[in-house]
């Protein structure tokens, strides 16, 4: 099995062309769909099963930004199962703090502070996302070196990501009590 931007003969990124994604996975889908082989033997109409489960995975996982990010860091290596996803501490105490604001609205619900601390994960987000965004636009040139620290900080960035969106889920909990 080849990787999914292989199956799709396209370059490696994090940023792609949606439409032109959609476009190669119809086009597949078409080629590889089994009706088009039921009067072929068993073993071509257990490849072509395969070539189109392959097709519907590698588009549900490209399509997805967060997915995509997620299969690319771990093509790569960098996305172990229970293994070391370190966080920088300065972020970790940042997140320590906004959870300890969470925290206190459970025994003291105030609007104003569940608002305030929206914003400010919102702000922490959009700063994230803001930082990062260069770095995934440059990465299909990178090669050598300066990939693998892309690599470094996109990891970072997705776990800081998935952190966050942890935190938004407690505000949308609270929110949606008050």
């Amino acid at each position: 099995m080849s990787n999914y931007f292989e199956f799709y003969n396209i370059p490696e990124s994090f940023l792609l062309d949606e439409k032109a994604l959609k476009t190669t996975y119809y086009k597949l889908s078409r080629e590889y769909h089994p009706d088009f082989f039921a009067n072929e033997p068993q073993e071509k109409q257990q490849e072509i099963l395969q070539l189109s489960t392959q097709n519907t995975n590698a588009y549900r996982t490209l399509s997805d930004p967060d997915l995509r990010m997620q299969y690319i860091l771990k093509e790569h290596g960098l996305l172990e199962e229970g293994g070391k996803n370190e966080l920088p501490s300065d972020f970790l105490m940042e997140m320590m703090e906004l959870n300890e604001e969470l925290m206190e609205l459970e025994f003291d619900f105030d609007a104003d502070k569940l608002h305030e601390i929206g914003e400010k994960s919102s702000g922490v987000m959009a700063q994230l996302e803001n930082d990062v965004l260069p770095v995934l636009q440059r990465y299909p040139e990178l090669h050598g070196v300066t990939k693998e620290e892309a690599l470094k900080q996109i990891k970072t960035y997705y776990l800081k990501k998935k952190y966050l969106l942890r935190i938004q889920e407690s505000l949308s909990k609270f929110a949606s009590r008050s």
